[in-house]
């Protein structure tokens, strides 16, 4: 399928899990796609050698997106090596999940700056440069509908996101600049391997309450993304696209 066929993307947060399976996803959809990481440049490097190994065209570029200037070096990465840039997909966050009488500052700082200001950075250097017809797709979360005890931090941060895809749907859409958000359930990547939710009692508990039967995958998101990042989603923004296999 070429429906992406000379359109440029960034993708943050993609050295692994959803962002990666994402970034392959518009690759093998005909994108030229920048592979941002933080700290995984070895994993970002594994993705581009596999797009690249389908036929495709992809570039690895390291970057804080709590760091202002590290974006702009983002984004003029995708501008001087690709010409142009089309799709913005802001998927680089981080969870913590705790109980309520152990909030810390740092624990809030860590998920909003990732998790928000990450995406008002890359979308605010980002919008200069992008066209008619472009979009950005904010990677959210089932949390935001599913309220999950001892998720206060992450379901605001995202929650946040939510309501900031409908502002710059607001504000972007006479520029013809299209943004919508896809809020995922559990899904099985390395994180959540990493984090124990798998075989866990909490993946269990999905499963139960998913009509579909089954927790997500990252080949279950990543068409989504494609598709709204296409002139097929051409008459969508402002859109939150929930993800979970029905669950809600």
């Amino acid at each position: 399928m070429n429906r992406l066929k000379d359109k440029v993307a960034i993708v943050t947060g993609a050295s692994k899990g959803i962002g990666a399976g994402i970034a392959r996803q518009l690759a093998a959809d005909g994108a030229k796609v920048v592979v941002n990481y933080t700290s995984s440049g070895a994993g970002a490097a594994k993705v581009v050698a596999d797009i690249e190994a389908a036929g495709g065209k992809a570039l690895a570029v390291g970057a804080d997106v709590r760091n202002k200037a590290e974006v702009e070096s983002l984004v003029r990465a995708a501008i001087d090596n690709f010409g142009r840039l089309d799709i913005v997909v802001n998927n680089a966050g981080v969870y913590q999940f705790a109980k309520i009488e152990e909030t810390t500052e740092a624990s809030y700082r860590s998920q909003f700056d990732i998790n928000v200001l990450g995406p008002l950075l890359v979308a605010g250097v980002a919008a200069p440069y992008l066209g008619k017809g472009a979009s950005i797709i904010n990677i959210s979360s089932f949390v935001t509908r599913v309220f999950l005890a001892e998720s206060a931090i992450y379901s605001g941060s995202k929650g946040a996101i939510d309501a900031i895809t409908g502002v710059l749907a607001r504000e972007l859409g006479p520029r013809g600049i299209r943004v919508n958000a896809v809020n995922p359930g559990l899904i099985e990547t390395e994180g959540s391997h990493a984090s124990g939710a798998m075989g866990s009692d909490f993946q269990s508990w999905n499963e139960e309450r998913t009509p579909l039967g089954r927790i997500g995958r990252v080949q279950d998101i990543a068409p989504i993304v494609s598709y709204l990042a296409s002139d097929d989603a051409r008459w969508v923004t402002g859109e939150i696209i929930l993800g979970s296999g029905g669950m809600r």
